[in-house]
């Protein structure tokens, strides 16, 4: 039985992925100075994709914010939590570790890859899962700009 999502679920997750994205950034930029700006730039993006989808959520009607399922331990909601708080930026890792001294800015900006490519599929799928009115087009927009920061982080790995 496949376990389907409703929209709010859905928008909770993402929301928490880029404040989970925002805050890597932040402290890439503490840490890696000389590329401070350019992860500033990137926690920001993280930021304005959290506020596309807070508006995205704010605007559901009351039947997309209903269970799709019964569901009386909430397991679906807390699925979706766990893969956005450990699949893609990791908040239960402790972030300030991929930052030691001895972890290159090469490294670094490996990891931030992943992360961002980790999101990718993380959308694309909710795509899958998300109803038709959940607003498709919007997620592509995400979806295009978290590419963009693959091109910019990888940009950075070029420039070194």
């Amino acid at each position: 039985m496949a376990i389907i999502f409703n929209a709010d679920e859905i928008l909770q997750a993402a929301e928490q992925i880029e404040r989970n994205g925002a805050q890597f950034y932040i402290l890439a930029a503490d840490r890696l100075t000389e590329f401070g700006g350019v992860f500033r730039k990137l926690a920001g993006q993280e930021e304005k994709h959290l506020a596309v989808f807070q508006k995205m959520r704010s605007s559901l009607s009351a039947a997309e914010r209903e269970e799709t399922a019964y569901d009386p331990d909430n397991q679906s909601s807390l699925y979706l939590k766990t893969m956005a708080d450990r699949e893609v930026f990791n908040v239960y890792e402790d972030q300030t570790k991929l930052f030691f001294p001895s972890i290159s800015v090469a490294n670094i900006i490996d990891i931030a890859i992943g992360k961002e490519k980790d999101s990718i599929v993380f959308y694309v799928g909710l795509k899958e899962l998300a109803p038709e009115n959940i607003g498709g087009a919007k997620l592509d927009l995400v979806i295009s700009e978290e590419f963009s920061h693959i091109a910019v982080l990888r940009g950075m790995l070029m420039g070194r």
